[in-house]
């Protein structure tokens, strides 16, 4: 079992080396090869280690070196495979292998071929590093590195200067909810003396320490900032949507199925920490619902067919916190898994529409593709039943349990979750019924070239439409499936990191909510429905006359724009204050005018060198007598 932990982050580690090393040496075809082959090795070490987890439930520590002892401070680089580690592990390496496989057809003309490959084994590197650090140091190697990789994938077609500024904005945000993280592990290590998961959360520990209350809200209030940084929070959320400038297989790895979930794996894996603090509980549930909010609507009056996606993302992690903030941890990360399969579905969806239609993205262009794209199309259906939560597909189970859970803690909250779900299921038929269905509006060009995409691209959206279809079974409703004898696997499995669910809710209750809530998303599919395919309504473009409150939700509520004037100019300003009067003018002065003053004095200094040695010798005499006045006195 250790063998086989140490074993999984080499893959893809070595498949990034010899593609990276080899590059222009390597046709695509082995260059192909190689990526898929390190990541489908590393699922496959993953599938052994989440058997060996579910046949035994015991956690594994594997130690690889001892890293840093500085006094009192010590950190080795381990690793640690346990439920929760095992289910994040099948998730990355599993979706990660079908966007391979998708890769291969979607970039297979692009001369920055074996480069993409390259990075992306570097990025699946990382977040398996991430999962599995058996510490806090070792998971912020993993953290930073998956931000590296980000910066470099979303800015892949760097020849372009809207896709560097979109990496820019993404890394730099990181940057900010990562040093809140920073701060969090300085803290934890001067209040609890170890980084240490094993140890920190060994039963009785932290309670041992009588750590201030006020000591521990301010860890947990820091570590969310690191996640609201990673998982695109209000009000570090603003670079997921201008990340869709990288290609659409990265969209699909990671601003949907592994990286942005980081922070909602944090959270979950420091539930002791949080569950203590109830005040930072609510503090997350507040924000989460208000992205969740946010994102949504937006994500109503979006044209381009990734940014819809985007900010639907960017809504589903606001869910996901929400449950993380009500305790409901296992739920939190059900949808996790549930939205890997969709979310990568529908983006792969998205980029074989976008490769079908020569690169265009405008929704209000395509239409019709259902004759010329009948497997994009059924799978794409599937993605957005299961996002819209229509049963019994796997979306439906997860965020029923979500609002399940919210329900019982906060109405208010459910209420809100409920607005939520609404919006995305509106939104998303209105981006299906607008690209498949009615008539096509692009150009006779764009129709002509219309086209299903090859195997290599179909066969993975296959996979992801199974499983949006069917992994929400392993998660079936508490009251409900103890009435017909249905076991929830997902709650039991993940039990011993993120305890049992505790739910109170009656079966009657339960099957009120989900009937309700189902009902209400089936009557706003048909209101899409009539609104964009009986009526043929084209939604409005940013030229187009548009109500004030419509305007202000089209663009995105002027955050970047607010950002950029409170933020980036005076920040700008400051800089060029900075650059010109103090670093020019006063430190560059005081550099030069050293130097200045040096030559000056050697100008002067060399004019005694005369030749004449009486000179000289009256110089010595001189020098010996001051030297003994100085000692004498």
């Amino acid at each position: 079992m250790e063998q086989l932990v140490k074993l999984i982050t080499l893959f893809p580690l070595l498949s990034f080396a010899i593609i990276g090393l080899l590059n222009r040496r390597l046709t695509k075809k082995h260059a192909a090869i190689f990526a898929c082959t390190g990541v489908l090795l590393s699922f496959v070490d993953s599938l052994l280690i989440f058997f060996s987890q579910s046949s035994y439930h015991h956690p594994v520590e594997v130690h690889i070196f001892d890293w840093i002892t500085a006094g009192s401070f010590k950190a080795s680089f381990s690793f640690l495979a346990d439920p929760l580690s095992s289910i994040f592990l099948l998730v990355i390496t599993g979706v990660g292998f079908l966007i391979h496989i998708f890769s291969v057809g979607y970039m297979k003309d692009d001369d920055g071929f074996r480069r993409f490959f390259a990075y992306l084994n570097l990025f699946i590197f990382f977040m398996l590093i991430l999962v599995l650090g058996n510490n806090f140091l070792v998971m912020f190697i993993g953290w930073e590195g998956v931000g590296f990789c980000s910066y470099m994938l979303i800015g892949f077609w760097y020849k372009e200067t809207k896709n560097n500024d979109a990496a820019k904005k993404a890394f730099v945000m990181n940057r900010i909810g990562d040093l809140g993280f920073l701060i969090a592990m300085c803290l934890i290590f001067v209040n609890f003396q170890t980084l240490d998961y094993t140890q920190l959360f060994t039963p009785g520990y932290i309670e041992g320490l009588a750590i201030d209350q006020s000591t521990l809200i301010l860890i947990t209030v820091c570590l969310f900032i690191g996640a609201m940084g990673k998982s695109a929070q209000i009000p570090l959320y603003t670079w997921l949507p201008d990340a869709m400038a990288g290609p659409t297989p990265v969209s699909a790895l990671i601003h949907a199925a592994t990286m942005v979930t980081a922070g909602i794996y944090m959270v979950a894996r420091t539930n002791i920490l949080f569950s203590m603090t109830p005040e930072t509980m609510e503090f997350v549930a507040i924000i989460g619902t208000a992205t969740a909010l946010l994102g949504a609507s937006i994500g109503l009056f979006q044209n381009d067919i990734k940014k819809v996606l985007a900010y639907s993302t960017v809504s589903q992690l606001g869910l996901m916190f929400l449950a993380l903030g009500v305790g409901a941890y296992t739920a939190a990360v059900f949808h996790v898994v549930t939205h890997a399969f969709f979310k990568a579905l529908l983006f792969l969806g998205s980029g074989s529409v976008i490769h079908a239609m020569g690169g265009e993205q405008d929704i209000r262009k395509m239409g019709g593709l259902k004759k010329h794209m009948p497997l994009t199309y059924m799978t794409f259906l599937i993605g957005t039943l299961a996002i819209s939560g229509i049963p019994p597909l796997a979306g439906f189970f997860s965020k029923d349990l979500i609002l399940a859970e919210v329900f019982e803690h906060n109405q208010f909250l459910f209420i809100l979750g409920m607005l939520v779900s609404i919006m995305t299921a509106f939104y998303m038929f209105r981006l299906f019924f607008l690209t498949f269905h009615g008539n096509f509006r692009g150009t006779h060009e764009q129709e002509h070239h219309l086209h299903e995409s090859p195997k290599t691209m179909t066969i993975p959206l296959i996979v992801l439409a199974v499983f949006a279809t069917i992994a929400g079974f392993v998660g079936f409703p508490h009251q409900l499936g103890e009435a017909i004898g249905v076991h929830n696997w997902f709650d039991h499995f993940l039990s011993p990191v993120l305890g049992e669910s505790a739910s109170e809710m009656t079966l009657g209750t339960e099957l009120t909510l989900m009937g309700i809530t189902t009902l209400i998303i089936v009557i706003i599919i048909f209101i899409a429905r009539n609104v964009y395919i009986i009526k043929q309504t084209l939604p409005a473009g940013e030229h187009d006359q548009l109500s004030t409150g419509k305007k202000i939700v089209y663009n995105k509520f002027f955050v970047d724009e607010i950002y950029t004037r409170f933020v980036t100019i005076p920040l700008d300003k400051f800089s060029a204050f900075l650059q010109n009067k103090v670093d020019h003018k006063f430190i560059d002065g005081i550099v030069n005018g050293i130097g200045k003053l040096t030559v000056n004095a050697g100008q002067s200094l060399r004019l005694i060198q005369t030749g004449n040695i009486g000179f000289y010798v009256l110089a010595i005499v001189s020098a010996i007598i001051l030297m003994f006045l100085i000692f004498l006195f």
